[in-house]
């Protein structure tokens, strides 16, 4: 007898074949039978006129600490991610060395810092009780909804080694060695790989560069050969030059760590924007670099334009701007005197718009800015207006009507920078990017930068532009690169396809409807903290390993996930 089945679905079955119409049945979290069905099941369900996908796979996450207070993902999970890749950017939660119960601390108030994670929710969410890699992953088995892998972060394997000389110092031949070791010990224990980061926007809670970047070459290829010695592996790694075009220096690294390893390194996130069409070409040709040399290296890039709200008052994207954190970080009185001098602006406009500034760049059109939540009598009214707008009836510069708004509001003033390239010509471009071999959709952040982005809709926003909207790709085409795709890349075993015999990892959605509503801000975290939520629309229900975990947008109370280990779960992707 079948545990459910769903009739006369279409089925779009993630390898990018054409649709077709079929009964699908489940059993013991598998797929059991594709076709016509006339087997007993213990429940089913007619499905004509819905799409059947594969559960999409998201590449880029940040669940590490969410997982333990919200085993659903939320709202990937909603939005039909059923799988999710954690632990990027050098940054996890694991391994804590047991000598120096103080690395937690540090540990979370970096990501407060790094990752835009609520403090509260850190240290009121997650236990906390771990040591090892292995632990950590023992911690969220059996209690977890979604399917998740975690890369090992570098940072953590720094601090664990080195403590505070991990920021700044270089480990001696036996710190490396340590390094090493406890790197093999979390592979040994099914971590995914390694990550790291050297980007220069990278900081920890007390405002200096993440232990990572202080990490010279010969580290970062001893740690990847590592990588190499064990099935199912993978890295990802952040440079600076992620943000805008890699140097010279920084693709020799991405390739080397690749070769170094013999396995797939993946980096994001790939700006796709005609107005600097030299972008595109530069990042990708690591990417050719590393296949020549016996490489890969892939390009994390998102199909929709995710917003993302800054501040005048709290950390967001404005202070990784050269010269703007100085004025940014003075306490509120000193920082709006500052930011009220006509010269300070105007050295702060130039660093804006400078070359140095790189991607950030494309934040310094302030007349383009729409005002979000106001607090202040003043600023009554201006919610949903325009910056231009309200400075040409004020008869001021558009900063410096930005400036007074924010002023007025003590710098609580929420604002939503209008995305410069949302025009045809970047679409245009997007679309043929997603065609390169080494061009993979994701690059969420989900789970990270929780009151200023919500990324994590971007799977039903992008469905429903294939299927009522710019129709850039077609649908079978679209949900392969939601599903096989990313899971190809991983390694996967048996994910990422309806196929008979494979995980019962499941959407069932409404082509007609298929969409993300507006993200709204909530306050439901630990410690009611804030942060940004979406609704997913035409999502009839998802499937985990066969166990219904969503329908109709709400949760089951089932939480049939499972972490995901490396040579269980995955298998190696050489690139040899």
């Amino acid at each position: 007898m079948l545990d459910h089945l769903i009739r006369g679905v279409t089925v779009v079955d993630g390898t990018g074949t054409t649709r077709y119409t079929a009964d699908v049945g489940i059993r013991d979290g598998r797929i059991a039978a594709i076709g016509e069905i006339d087997e007993d099941s213990r429940t089913s369900e007619d499905a004509r006129g819905l799409v059947l996908a594969p559960g999409f796979v998201d590449p880029h996450t940040h669940y590490d600490a969410q997982l333990f207070w919200d085993p659903y993902a939320t709202p990937s999970l909603n939005h039909g991610v059923t799988t999710v890749a954690a632990g990027n950017c050098g940054f996890t939660l694991a391994p804590l060395n047991p000598s120096r119960p103080e690395d937690a601390d540090y540990t979370r108030r970096m990501l407060a810092r790094v990752e835009g994670m609520s403090l509260v929710a850190l240290e009121e969410g997650a236990p906390w009780s771990w040591r090892s890699f292995g632990e950590y992953l023992d911690a969220l088995e059996g209690r977890i909804a979604v399917n998740a892998g975690f890369m090992v972060g570098h940072c953590a394997l720094r601090r664990y080694v080195m403590g505070e000389e991990a920021v700044g110092g270089q480990p001696s031949e036996e710190q490396l060695g340590e390094m090493l070791g406890l790197l093999h010990e979390a592979m040994d224990a099914g971590a995914w790989g390694l990550s790291t980061t050297q980007s220069s926007t990278h900081a920890d809670g007390d405002g200096r560069p993440v232990a990572s970047r202080h990490a010279r070459p010969e580290e970062l290829l001893a740690l990847s050969r590592a990588v190499g010695e064990h099935e199912g592996t993978q890295i990802e790694a952040i440079v600076a030059g992620c943000l805008d075009q890699f140097s010279d220096d920084e693709i020799d690294l991405l390739v080397e760590m690749s070769v170094a390893a013999g396995r797939p390194l993946n980096w994001n996130v790939l700006t796709v924007d005609a107005a600097v069409p030299e972008r595109v070409p530069r990042q990708l040709s690591a990417s050719e670099r590393a296949r020549k040399a016996g490489g890969r290296v892939v390009a994390l890039t998102m199909p929709i334009l995710t917003p993302m709200n800054m501040s005048l008052g709290t950390f967001c994207a404005l202070n990784l701007i050269p010269g703007w954190g100085e004025v940014l970080g003075l306490p509120v009185p000193e920082r709006i005197a500052r930011l009220r001098d006509p010269e300070v602006r105007a050295e702060m406009l130039r660093r804006a718009r400078s070359k140095e500034a790189g991607v950030f760049r494309r934040l310094a059109d302030f007349g383009r800015y729409v005002i979000g939540d106001t607090y202040s009598e003043a600023n009554q009214g201006l919610t949903g207006r325009v910056v231009r707008d309200i400075a040409a009836e004020r008869g001021q510069d558009p900063f410096a009507c930005l400036v007074e708004i924010c002023a007025a509001d003590d710098l609580r003033t929420v604002l939503w920078p209008m995305p410069t390239d949302n025009d045809p010509g970047s679409w245009a471009l997007r679309a043929e990017t997603w065609q390169h071999e080494d061009v993979l959709l994701g690059g969420s952040d989900a789970g990270a930068h929780l009151d200023r982005m919500c990324g994590a809709p971007y799977t039903t926003r992008f469905l429903g532009d294939c299927l009522r909207g710019r129709r850039l790709v077609g649908p079978e085409q679209a949900v392969k690169m939601l599903t096989d795709d990313p899971a190809r890349l991983f390694g996967l075993r048996e994910r990422g396809r309806i196929q008979e015999g494979w995980h019962a990892d499941l959407v069932l959605f409404d082509p007609e409807r298929i969409d993300a509503g507006q993200a709204t801000l909530v306050h439901d975290l630990p410690g009611d903290s804030p942060r940004l939520d979406a609704k997913a629309l035409g999502v009839r229900a998802v499937w985990v390993n066969g166990v219904e975990a969503i329908r109709d947008d709400v949760v089951s109370g089932a939480v049939p996930g499972r972490v995901l280990r490396s040579g269980r779960d995955t298998r190696t992707v050489s690139t040899r």
